[in-house]
């Protein structure tokens, strides 16, 4: 698939290659080999990191517009399909980095934020380079315990959950939640060869009732979450089938099986200029059987549910395409019919001067 030529939009670097070439990873890659790899050469490339070096700027690019494509299953499988071609009317979405924008700029993704906007963002390189390095201070979590506190902006909050072979084998559940609606991320990293920590899955914050939040779940079962963002850009994307799409945005949330031992957690500070407010919990599922079991049945009812929906929509379109041929077949006879009727009575109009004659002619004669 790997093509060079020029790419359109702003985002895009000035030539493109092959994302899995980019990223250095295979094309049967899972979506965290992909994520590992993507932030491993971000954080090389960070433009904060390498101001005396023009080309990591152009580097960095191409890494970020690589994993714009791979991390989207659905510009994956396009990629994977054609290539480039698919991709070339898409809009690109990009990550930003905040502490690039200047106060300006991010007034008004602030704005486009409030009005609906999806406005994705990257993690500082800060933040990310002190984990690697081990420089972190880590408070421990306890589990069946929680933590409530405020961070800053682009500043991350750091916690050790320790968790012995039954809390693993049971499963393990990390959740965070902001009564003030404060955007986040929560983090999960893994422990390197050096003694850092390495950044393994990333989950943002969603706004869920009256209270935006964010969970990860190390169950052993497939978890999903409601993203109103998918939502919103699938009935965007086709509005006469916006009915269809309401469970579009039912997302898989990542999974990983968790060993006993202490695992580093992260609340990072998503907001565009005021601290965001948390409180972060770590709870094992032994305790919550019961609602586990319940949560599976639910789940599985709405994944039967959508697949209904989008059998109900090929079903739709099929019937809204024969009532289109219908009506276009209905319309040309009426054509025909009408062109017939003003055929004959242009006929009839061009033969009146004749008739009229005769039949003075006759009324003469008598």
């Amino acid at each position: 698939m790997a093509s060079s030529g020029k790419m359109e939009g702003p985002s895009a670097p000035a030539v493109r290659r092959d994302p899995y070439e980019v990223l250095s990873v295979p094309r049967d890659s899972s979506d965290q080999e992909i994520k590992s790899a993507y932030r491993k050469l971000a954080l090389k490339y960070h433009p904060d990191k390498n101001a005396s070096n023009p080309e990591a700027s152009e580097l960095f690019k191409e890494v970020a517009y690589s994993y714009s494509i791979l991390s989207d299953p659905e510009k994956r499988r396009q990629y994977d399909t054609a290539g480039f071609e698919l991709l070339e009317n898409e809009g690109m979405d990009m990550e930003i980095d905040l502490s690039n924008l200047g106060t300006v700029n991010t007034m008004f993704a602030a704005l486009f934020s409030k009005l609906g906007v999806p406005i994705k963002t990257t993690i500082s390189p800060t933040v990310l380079e002190e984990a690697m390095n081990g420089t972190v201070t880590v408070r421990p979590l306890p589990v069946g315990t929680s933590a409530t506190g405020k961070v800053d902006k682009q500043c991350a909050h750091f916690f050790g959950v320790t968790i012995s072979e039954e809390q693993a084998h049971s499963g393990i559940v990390v959740r965070v939640t902001s009564p003030a609606q404060s955007k986040f991320k929560l983090l999960y990293f893994e422990q390197e060869v050096n003694g850092g920590y390495g950044l393994a899955l990333q989950e943002d914050s969603q706004k869920t009732g009256k209270v935006t939040s964010a969970g990860m779940y190390f169950l052993h079962f497939q978890v999903y979450r409601m993203d109103s963002t998918v939502n919103a850009l699938a009935m965007a994307k086709d509005p006469e089938a916006a009915f269809f799409k309401r469970l579009e945005g039912l997302q898989p949330c990542e999974v990983s099986a968790l060993k006993s031992g202490t695992h580093i957690f992260a609340v990072y500070g998503d907001n565009f200029f005021k601290p965001a407010s948390y409180m972060i919990e770590a709870m094992c599922a032994k305790s919550y059987e019961e609602t586990t079991e319940r949560l599976k049945e639910i789940e599985s009812k709405i994944l039967a549910k959508r697949n209904d929906l989008r059998q109900f929509e090929t079903e739709y379109r099929k019937v809204s395409n024969y009532v289109f041929i219908l009506l276009v077949i209905i319309l040309f006879g009426l054509f025909i019919h009408l062109n017939n009727m003003a055929s004959r009575l242009w006929h009839d109009f061009k033969k009146s001067p004749t008739d009229i004659r005769k039949r003075e002619k006759r009324l003469m004669i008598c």
